[in-house]
């Protein structure tokens, strides 16, 4: 029996893809939906042309419940935002946003998401990631820990309302 890379859970009918312009007014939608302080939409077309700037996109499924299930054919429903800087001879890659719509969690389009950043900053040169999430964030925690990242330290009063930035590492 054979199981699924971490990515492949999302199904057949969940493509990611390198973002494109297209897609920006429904990654900001999903951003503003799922964070308290969300980034601007300046911010997002900074990263257009970034090998780390995915989306997950939905193609019609052979079950019309799969289909349903997660959104009209066509819809984008997450995106990942990553990159790699260089540090002294090696790379460090950095998770710097994730999100999916509240429709479609639960479906493994974050996990879907996260697998391929991982791999693209891999080809990039990246020997470790790093990311911040919010300490009351425990289902972002437990996507992370999955793929081996490990809690690091904490930056205090991170977020605007004073809560507390989790760091997670994750070495390849």
């Amino acid at each position: 029996m054979t199981t699924a890379a971490p990515d492949e859970e999302a199904g057949p009918h969940v493509e990611v893809r390198t973002a494109e312009r297209a897609d920006l007014l429904a990654v900001f939608h999903i951003e503003q939906a799922a964070f308290p302080q969300p980034w601007p939409f300046a911010a997002f077309e900074r990263f257009l042309g970034e090998p780390g700037f995915l989306v997950a996109q939905v193609h019609e499924s052979d079950s019309p419940r799969d289909a349903a299930s997660v959104g009209d054919d066509g819809r984008v429903v997450g995106y990942v935002v990553a990159d790699t800087v260089p540090n002294h001879g090696e790379g460090i890659g950095h998770i710097k946003d994730l999100a999916v719509a509240e429709a479609c969690r639960g479906e493994g389009v974050g996990r879907r998401l996260l697998g391929r950043a991982l791999r693209t900053m891999a080809e990039e040169g990246a020997t470790s990631v790093k990311l911040e999430v919010r300490r009351s964030n425990d289902r972002a925690r437990d996507l992370y820990e999955g793929f081996g990242f490990e809690r690091r330290g904490a930056v205090p009063r991170y977020y605007d309302n004073g809560e507390d930035a989790i760091v997670m590492i994750r070495e390849f």
